[in-house]
């Protein structure tokens, strides 16, 4: 591929701009689009951050496109995925009137698995409400009349319905190759065309089931490409920790518990009491949940192996679970060959025993016994833990997780020889310093570039960080955050969204709005997370034009509504990880062990990426303006805050409502000429 073929297709009079009509040339895009043709013909690693409106996507998949190289795209969510499959790749396969075949790969929860359907169509108890069986149904013709078997084609029946577990395919109770309905199934056919395709779109979450699967020695899921591009690559640390880990809940033995009891009974009902076999295993999953009961008055409710408050009583009710699945696994072992159910139940016993005793390990004195024996034949001796472990109470489930301290060194060495790996976001570094992404997941010889934003942050938009409010940490601090930002809303006629940091911060910020919404006749609709799902409340936000949403951690990013839809973001606090979660305790406790400093080093470029990516929602086009509120001072008056909010689009700043209002009163005006 030639540089000047590119320059080319990005012109303004080139292929694009002639097949799309809102098409901009930039610059930005074509250097971007330069350094990704480099780094497929080095074989190299280029990890570009490219900021909002740079156009990214087709700087990634023009050279995509030209390579002739089998190619794969991970984005970082299954609604990313589906604009890309759907919007984008048939647009500048139409525009460079090119026959790239593309594929679309998402995890098996995502497709009907016929045999899985075929079992609940017949079982009549298994139908939980009338809407089920309204969902059942739709879900039975949908199988019929699809070619794809994907669940986001159905939208008679929500994503999240509770129904999809019970008629799609996990790991554990595939039949695989012994399955009655192998030929139909949907998961090998999206498999065979992704080994067909020139361009397979994936998501991160199966791109790093793959990588956990290959740890384990297991065949992959993913097709071998020579270019893999990470879209919002800044979601990968996170997401490679949650893969690489592993967890356990009581719902799951709960759900092993009644499986086991239902194939026994239906195909080897003579070989042993079946019901006494599910009614163990329940009462041991029980026994381990009460075991845990203490964890409510934790922080979270949860807490580290080590830190359990009745660990000798939690330990000991472990053990006896553990027990109880090796009598289990050997009953279903002996008549798992009687019919696939069984051995499905089997194969889940067994998986669920193994998770279980590698979270056990090491004991509270650190010995290992999944470690090899010393020379003495005693057992392996004790080591450094590489991961942390920790156990979580929720209403009516306990569940044990274990996440690995650092993925860098499994995630860096799961590159192929000779693939060329392109990670690229709008938010990847500290004011241009990659350090911290680059340690996260060890791509020390990755080629670092950025390129700006091409809007006109100064003339479109206003960080305003009020005077006068409290810290965070004040008990009033709500009430003067919401009293800071009615004016704003008073005066802007757009939509207002409003991050916070934590749920109870949601729900405490929605409460206070509409009572002042109530009192002062301010007639708004006042939209908050939980009401429906994500999907459903950015769709009424968009529909509005005027609304108000308040939202947490999944509202601060993949939120795109340009115009005046979205006119004021507002954001409670910095976005520090809370004191409570495991994993960052482990991590923040190694880094001071090791004579680093936790806050400089991970706390503080954390939230500066997650300050940037809240930040973000608000200009979306060259057309948009907005104001950016942050309500936390220590933004502007910690020494650190500099680097907080040097990361942030040059917005204008200022600490006085009377210009904020001003700045909002003369763009509307200007609008509305």
């Amino acid at each position: 591929m030639l540089l000047q073929e590119l320059s080319d297709i990005f012109a303004p009079d080139g292929p694009i701009a002639k097949a799309m009509p809102d098409y901009r040339p930039r610059q930005a895009q074509l250097e971007l689009a330069q350094a990704i043709e480099e780094t497929l013909r080095d074989h190299s690693i280029l990890i570009a951050e490219a900021g909002t409106g740079t156009g990214k996507t087709w700087a990634y998949l023009v050279p995509a496109f030209l390579s002739g190289s089998k190619v794969l795209v991970s984005t970082g969510t299954r609604t990313l995925q589906d604009q890309l499959f759907r919007r984008d790749l048939p647009r500048l396969r139409k525009a460079l009137a090119m026959p790239i075949n593309v594929a679309l790969l998402k995890g098996r929860g995502n497709y009907v698995c016929p045999y899985h359907l075929e079992r609940l169509s017949g079982d009549d108890r298994a139908l939980k409400s009338r809407a089920e069986i309204s969902q059942l149904r739709h879900i039975q013709v949908f199988a019929q009349q699809t070619k794809t078997g994907d669940k986001s084609d159905l939208v008679q029946v929500p994503e999240d319905a509770d129904i999809w577990n019970r008629v799609t395919s996990t790991r554990e109770n595939c039949l695989g190759q012994e399955c009655p309905h192998v030929r139909d199934c949907f998961v090998l056919k999206a498999r065979r065309q992704a080994q067909d395709a020139d361009l397979v779109v994936v998501n991160h979450a199966l791109f790093m089931a793959d990588l956990a699967l290959r740890e384990e020695g297991i065949t992959e899921l993913l097709p071998t490409v020579e270019l893999v591009v990470f879209d919002e690559a800044h979601q990968l640390p996170d997401i490679a920790t949650r893969f690489l880990g592993s967890s356990v809940s009581s719902h799951q033995l709960l759900d092993l518990s009644r499986a086991a009891e239902a194939a026994g009974l239906a195909h080897a009902r003579e070989s042993t009491n079946w019901s006494e076999v599910g009614k163990k295993i329940e009462h041991a999953a029980r026994q381990l949940r009460l075991a845990g009961a203490a964890l409510d008055k934790m922080p979270g409710r949860k807490a580290t192996f080590q830190a359990i408050p009745n660990a000798a009583e939690f330990d000991t009710a472990l053990q006896d679970l553990l027990q109880v699945l090796d009598s289990s696994s050997a009953l279903l072992g002996v008549v798992s060959e009687k019919h696939p159910d069984l051995a499905a139940v089997a194969k889940t016993c067994l998986d669920i025993r193994a998770k279980l005793y590698q979270w056990s390990q090491p004991d509270r004195q650190g010995n290992n016994a999944l470690n090899p024996p010393n020379a003495d034949g005693s057992p392996g001796g004790k080591e450094l833990a590489a991961a942390v472990r920790w156990v979580e109470q929720s209403l009516h489930h306990l569940r044990l997780h274990s996440a690995p301290l650092s993925v860098a060194q499994i995630f860096s060495r799961y590159r192929g020889k000779d693939q060329a790996w392109v990670l690229t976001s709008a938010t990847l570094s500290v004011h241009g310093d990659f350090g911290h992404f680059l340690r996260q997941l060890g791509l020390w010889e990755a080629r670092t570039e950025s390129w700006n934003s091409p809007f006109d942050y100064a003339g479109q938009g206003v960080l305003y960080v009020p005077r006068n409010l409290p810290l965070p940490s004040d008990r009033e601090f709500n009430e003067k955050f919401v009293a800071a930002l009615l004016p704003l809303i008073r005066t802007s006629t757009g939509g207002v969204l409003v991050l916070c940091t934590t749920l109870r911060a949601v729900d405490r910020i929605a409460e206070l709005l509409q009572e002042h919404f109530e009192d002062h006749d301010i007639e708004r609709v006042l939209l908050r997370q939980g009401e429906s799902s994500r999907g459903a409340l950015l769709e009424r936000f968009r529909a509005e034009k005027n609304a108000v949403l308040v939202g947490s951690a999944s509202f601060w990013e993949g939120i795109d509504v340009p115009g005046d839809a979205l006119t004021l973001v507002a954001i409670d606090k910095l976005p520090f990880a809370p004191p409570d979660d495991p994993v960052l305790e482990a991590r923040l406790n190694l880094c001071r062990t090791q004579g680093g400093n936790p806050f400089m080093e991970y706390q503080l470029p954390e939230a500066a990426i997650a300050l940037k990516q809240g930040a973000g929602r608000l200009i979306r086009s060259e057309q948009d303006w907005g104001v950016l509120m942050v309500g936390d001072a220590r933004i502007v008056e910690k020494p650190y805050g500099k680097l907080l909010w040097r990361g942030l689009p040059p917005f204008a700043r200022t600490r006085e409502p009377a210009q904020v209002v001003a700045f909002i009163e003369k763009k509307q005006a200007t609008q509305a000429i």
